[in-house]
């Protein structure tokens, strides 16, 4: 009997930790830890966008990473003075440390400063991305 209650508990924290996960993945957010920072064409390797920038950290085995490039390719392209940078995170791990990303593919995105206003962790809806620059403009 003791082993039933046992795992029953294992799969009931197991559930919930898997809706938790999946509620919050590909969501954009504030995150107060990136608030002031700024990154610039030399952080980039690339120029930012007259508006905003869309920046993603992805990986070579990744295949949400894939989608993510797609989705924020298709929102730079219609909104005019937006650009999207892809990083490989495994390049540059001093930068991935210092912005503290966990996981890919993560993407930020910046204003037309370089200040990072927004970020999102996973596969991000087109909606909420297009969302995000409007704050972000």
């Amino acid at each position: 009997m003791t082993g039933l209650v046992v795992c029953v508990a294992v799969l009931a924290v197991a559930s919930a930790y898997g809706v938790l996960h999946r509620r919050r993945s590909g969501r954009v957010r504030v995150r107060g830890r990136d608030g002031g920072k700024r990154l610039g064409a030399a952080e980039l390797g690339g120029d930012l966008g007259e508006k905003a920038t869309l920046v993603q950290f992805s990986s070579a085995f990744c295949a949400p990473c894939r989608a993510t490039r797609r989705v924020l390719g298709e929102v730079a392209g219609m909104v005019p003075g937006v650009r999207h940078i892809e990083i490989d995170a495994e390049d540059r791990l001093e930068l991935v440390r210092e912005l503290d990303i966990l996981k890919t593919p993560t993407v930020l995105v910046l204003d037309a400063d370089g200040r990072v206003v927004r970020r999102a962790t996973g596969l991000p809806r087109k909606a909420d991305v297009i969302a995000a620059l409007g704050e972000a403009v």
